[in-house]
């Protein structure tokens, strides 16, 4: 019986989202995501150890920020050498309220990995989705550098990045899902709040039946999942990023899987196009708590994070 990973491969790109590469190969996905978590992670693990202390000592003579960025370049292009597709590598998170920073970082990166050997078209930059990102994606959008827009948990957030022009969006199904849990409390229901009626799992509907009615091509690719259960209610999106663990789940499950999200599928329904001026998006994004609580959290989440791997990097100088 074919395994619930290969069926979902039958309707989905399936993505890893992993700094662990050596882990890459044997689920055969076309893409990888990283982030500074991710990275932060792996170079704690004794097989990745090798790595951050060459880039160190390559590099030694340099800021511990361009150090970071040499280092994401490295897992970058060992994840290039497994996978045929792309690999996903995040703008520092510090930058986010800073558009013409994060365009440079963007550059800085993307001549990294050219001077590497590696093609622009095999790499996303990350953003967060912040106004001051995504008008950095529409940007770098125009110079030919694909944009891959992150910490996305609002629907305003999802159109801004397709008006720009944003390659690819990453809608944290497995965060919106924590937050409502937590705020329910002991009135948490899982059966009534899992399934298709997991609140992440309704975002990222939502989003592709958005992107679908208005002919968008900027792709949809759900992330952050928590549950098997998440990835299978979303077989049909675009693009879905799982972690090693999820994976090896879905590789292990003879579940059937069929397609959940279709264009045709959902046709019929009434959606209205959101304003996205700078004005509207602030105002639609600060009326919704969890998306303003779950951006701000994610952002001092990754900006810590990268605040370690240069603690990290000092320590090996």
């Amino acid at each position: 019986m074919t395994n619930a990973l290969d069926q979902l491969k039958q309707y989905t790109i399936v993505v890893a989202d992993t700094g662990d590469f050596q882990q890459l190969a044997q689920y055969k996905p076309r893409d990888a995501t990283t982030n500074p978590s991710l990275i932060l992670k792996a170079v704690q693990k004794d097989a990745y150890k090798p790595l951050l202390e060459k880039t160190v000592r390559d590099h030694a003579s340099k800021p511990a920020a361009a150090i970071i960025d040499h280092l994401l370049i490295a897992f970058g292009n060992e994840i290039l050498n497994i996978i045929p597709g792309r690999v996903s590598t995040e703008v520092d998170a510090r930058l986010s309220f800073d558009t013409q920073r994060s365009i440079d970082k963007a550059h800085e990166l993307i001549k990294l990995y050219e001077a590497a050997g590696i093609d622009r078209s095999r790499v996303l930059i990350k953003l967060a989705s912040t106004w001051e990102g995504v008008r950095a994606a529409q940007a770098l959008q125009k110079e030919g550098v694909n944009c891959n827009m992150t910490l996305l948990f609002a629907p305003v957030q999802a159109a801004a990045c397709a008006e720009a022009g944003a390659r690819l969006i990453s809608p944290f199904v497995g965060r919106i899902y924590d937050w409502y849990k937590k705020q329910a409390g002991a009135d948490w229901d899982e059966v009534k709040n899992g399934g298709a009626n997991d609140p992440g799992v309704q975002s990222v509907r939502r989003i592709y039946a958005y992107y679908k009615k208005f002919d968008y091509t900027t792709e949809v690719m759900g992330a952050s999942f928590r549950t098997t259960s998440q990835i299978v209610e979303l077989a049909g999106c675009d693009l879905l990023t799982i972690s090693p663990e999820l994976l090896q789940k879905l590789h292990d499950s003879t579940e059937t899987v069929e397609p959940k999200l279709s264009p045709e599928a959902l046709a019929g329904e009434t959606i209205e196009r959101l304003a996205i001026d700078e004005a509207s998006f602030r105002y639609q994004l600060n009326d919704d708590a969890m998306a303003t609580e779950k951006l701000a959290e994610g952002i001092r989440a990754f900006a810590a994070d990268a605040v370690k791997l240069e603690k990290l990097i000092d320590a090996l100088r």
